[in-house]
């Protein structure tokens, strides 16, 4: 189950002090200040790793506190700088002030750092303030102040096609019918409760990662259901694979359910609503085929498919259009000017 959001709270590590001492020896009866300086505290620094798919363990370790520097000491010491604290995140996370609501990244790339609280500077010891004319100073400066801050981590999936539907359109199946993913499936609304993702693979070492958006209803937008967890899901796909079922048991008509999902995406952001969309009509295997193309051709001219656009008729059950759907799918998210030929 993925964790999509968490609570962390943050605190650098505090400067160390500098160190005021004269230099004493048997043979120096008037040495002069060495007092070393102290060591900077360790940042606080978030990193994406391409290994991790959940926040699940900032619920059980949500202080993440780095380590003061060292204070500096006598004979020109300096005292050493702690070390970095590196908290490793899921790709996909965005970074928020959790008081303020503040924006302070966005964690996409494997390897990437952000700096979410700077350690505080280390404090100059005596020695730093000897000069011609003040040869024996006794001042020093602390070490500069720690930084704690609250940050709301949220995850977005990274993938190159959304799948979305109404609750009970068969996303959870498609998914585990063309990729290697084990999303849990029933015969009941909101089976799938949170994104699952999975790689569909095509001849040639050819992938694209797709994510199953859980059911969306009407009112998403506005946060009816579990509306906003979910849309805010399908913002980073490239793609999105709207499926529409051919006959749905609750007996609405599917293009009025096509037009539902559009509009929730459409209140929701008018950016989500444009990217570019396969529409697919599944569960055909439950419908007569002899008036399969028939309501096809209907369904398609009712949700206003143009002339160069055509649905994919898909059956998750029996493996129907999965192939097709696939090369489709990969060709949108490429840039290619055709599929392949998914018949070869």
């Amino acid at each position: 189950m993925l964790v999509d959001e968490a609570i962390i709270h943050v605190r650098s590590g505090k400067g160390g002090n500098g160190a005021v001492h004269l230099r004493r020896e048997k043979s120096i009866m008037k040495g002069g200040p060495d007092g070393g300086d102290g060591g900077r505290g360790g940042h606080v620094i978030l990193v994406g790793d391409s290994h991790l798919d959940t926040l699940v363990e900032f619920q059980h370790r949500p202080h993440l506190f780095a380590k003061n520097g060292e204070n500096g000491s006598k004979k020109s010491c300096h005292g050493a700088d702690a070390p970095d604290l590196l908290v490793r995140v899921p790709l996909g996370s965005v970074v928020h002030d959790a008081e303020t609501g503040d924006f302070v990244a966005d964690i996409i790339d494997d390897g990437q750092q952000v700096v979410v609280a700077h350690g505080g500077r280390g404090g100059f010891g005596n020695e730093h303030f000897k000069s011609a004319t003040h040869q024996t100073p006794l001042e020093s400066t602390p070490g500069g102040d720690s930084i704690e801050r609250t940050l709301r981590l949220e995850l977005k999936l990274i993938a190159d096609i959304g799948l979305v539907g109404l609750p009970n359109a068969g996303k959870s199946t498609l998914l585990g019918a063309s990729t290697r993913a084990n999303a849990k499936v029933g015969d009941y609304p909101f089976t799938t409760r949170k994104p699952q993702l999975g790689i569909g693979e095509l001849p040639g070492d050819r992938r694209i990662v797709i994510a199953d958006i859980p059911g969306l209803i009407e009112g998403a937008s506005e946060g009816a259901g579990l509306g906003h967890d979910f849309l805010r899901h399908i913002e980073r796909t490239k793609a999105i694979v709207h499926l529409v079922d051919l006959a749905p048991l609750d007996g609405s008509k599917p293009t009025d359910n096509y037009r539902t999902i559009r509009e929730e995406l459409h209140a929701f952001s008018p950016t989500l609503a444009e990217k570019p969309e396969i529409v697919v009509f599944s569960k055909v295997d439950l419908v007569d085929p002899d008036e399969r193309a028939r309501k096809v051709r209907r369904l398609s001219g009712e949700i206003g498919l143009g002339s160069d656009e055509k649905a994919v008729v898909i059956s998750a059950a029996t493996g129907e259009g999965i192939r097709e759907l696939l090369e489709r799918c990969y060709a949108l998210v490429k840039g290619e000017a055709a599929p392949v030929d998914w018949r070869r």
